[in-house]
C-alpha cells in the first residue's frame, strides 16, 4: 500500500500510543491531520476529568510535527448510545464492554460521519494488525504482544471500518513504543496507559454507575446455605466471578449469580469454587467483522487478558453458537463478548454476546 497516495487522519488521544502513531508516519513523510475526539462527561466540573490534560498532550505532539489538530465533539452521540448500552446491559444485571462499543459507535462510527468520510484511512494507535488474504478480503489481526494486544476491543467493528482501519504500531511490543517516545521527547513518553473505561479517566467505574443508576440495597446471600451474609448497595456494582470488593468479613467470597428481580447477590465461600467456573455456554448475535464465520476450532477470549483459550464452536442457528472450552473458564457472565480468533490466535473472526 502506497500511503502517499492516501488521505490519512490519525485519531490523538494524548496517550504515548496514538503519539508514536504520528511520528512513525511523519517519519515516513506523510502529513496527516490530527483529531481528538472528545468525548468527556456531562457537566465536566463536577468530575475529575483528564480530558483537559489529554488535549493539551494531543495538542502539543501534533505541534511538533507541524500538523494540524481539530477536536470533534462527539459527546452526544457517547452518551447517547454508548452510556445507554452501558447501563441498559448493567441494569438488566449484565457485564457490558463500553469499550468494545465506543471504537464501533465513536472512533470508527460517529467520528467517520462527522470528518472520518473525507479520510481513506483513520490511523489509531490500537494494538492490532491487518492483513489481505488471497481473495482479497481484510482481516483483523493480532499484535505480537500478547499483554496489550487490542483485537478484543476492535471485535466489534463491521466491515467498512476495518477498511479504513490503519494501526501503525501494531507489529511492535509496548516497550518500543515507550523507546521511541522517550528518544523523541514526546511529552507523554512517560505517561502511564489509561486504565478502565476509555472516556471515563481518573473517574471511578462504581461512582459511574451510581450517577446513572443510583443504589438499590439487597440481600447477599451464600448459595450452599441460603444464609444472609450481608447486604449490597445494588447488582450492578459487582459481577459474575468478583471477588475482591464485597465488604464481607471471613472471606474470601466470590460472586457466582445474581437473582435481578428479587435483588440478590448470590456468593460462595472458598478459593474458586467449581461454580465461578463455566466449561460450557452459549453466545448470541455473532458480528462477523468482513462476513467471514469461524471454524469449528477456535481461540477465545471473554476478557481483556494476555490469554487465548481453545475452544470448539457449535452453530445452534440464528447466528447462536455455543462454546465447548478446552478447560473451564473462571468469571463467565452473561452480557460479556467472547471474542473468536482461529485456533492459532491470529485472525480475528468476531465476537458474540455471551448468554446464560
Amino acid at each position: 500500500m502506497n500511503l502517499h497516495d492516501k488521505k490519512i487522519a490519525v485519531l490523538l488521544s494524548g496517550g504515548v500510543d496514538s503519539s508514536v502513531v504520528l511520528y512513525e508516519l511523519v517519519r515516513q513523510g506523510l502529513k496527516p491531520d490530527c483529531f481528538y475526539i472528545k468525548i468527556g462527561p456531562e457537566e465536566e466540573e463536577e468530575w475529575d476529568c483528564s480530558s483537559e490534560e489529554d488535549l493539551e498532550m494531543a495538542t502539543a505532539v501534533s505541534h511538533k510535527y507541524g500538523c494540524k489538530l481539530e477536536v470533534i465533539d462527539c459527546h452526544q452521540e457517547y452518551w447517547d448510545q454508548v452510556t445507554k448500552y452501558t447501563m441498559d446491559k448493567v441494569r438488566a444485571g449484565l457485564t457490558p464492554n463500553p469499550d468494545v462499543m465506543c471504537n464501533r459507535i465513536i472512533k470508527f462510527g460517529a467520528f467517520h460521519e462527522k470528518r472520518g468520510h473525507d479520510y481513506d484511512l483513520i490511523a489509531t494507535g490500537h494494538y492490532a494488525q491487518t492483513e489481505i488474504d488471497e481473495e482479497g478480503r481484510k482481516w483483523l489481526c493480532t499484535s505480537p504482544d500478547p499483554v496489550k494486544d487490542q483485537t478484543d476491543f476492535l471485535a466489534q467493528i463491521y466491515d467498512w471500518q476495518l477498511k479504513k482501519a490503519f494501526f501503525p504500531i501494531g507489529h511492535m511490543m509496548k516497550e518500543e513504543v515507550r523507546e521511541i517516545a522517550e528518544r523523541e521527547h514526546l511529552v507523554n513518553a512517560k505517561r502511564k496507559d489509561s486504565q478502565g473505561i476509555c472516556f471515563l479517566g481518573k473517574i471511578n467505574y462504581n461512582d459511574y454507575l451510581r450517577r446513572y443508576l443510583g443504589e438499590l440495597p439487597g440481600d447477599v446471600i451464600e448459595l450452599e446455605t441460603g444464609k444472609l451474609i450481608g447486604k449490597h448497595k445494588g447488582h450492578w456494582f459487582h459481577t459474575i466471578g468478583q471477588r475482591k470488593g464485597m465488604g464481607l468479613g471471613g472471606g474470601p467470597w466470590f460472586v457466582i449469580k445474581k437473582d435481578i428481580d428479587k435483588n440478590i447477590i448470590y456468593v460462595s465461600h472458598g478459593y474458586d469454587p467449581e461454580k465461578a467456573y463455566k466449561q460450557d455456554f452459549p453466545i448470541m448475535g455473532f458480528h462477523s467483522i468482513n462476513g467471514e464465520l469461524p471454524p469449528t476450532d477456535i481461540t477465545l477470549k471473554i476478557r481483556h487478558t494476555p490469554e487465548f483459550l481453545p475452544a470448539r464452536l457449535e452453530p445452534i442457528g440464528d447466528g447462536r453458537y455455543m462454546v465447548h472450552a478446552a478447560a473451564p473458564i473462571h468469571g463467565v457472565a452473561p452480557g460479556q463478548f467472547c471474542v473468536v480468533y482461529d485456533d492459532h490466535h491470529h485472525r480475528c473472526y468476531g465476537s458474540g454476546e455471551i448468554t446464560l
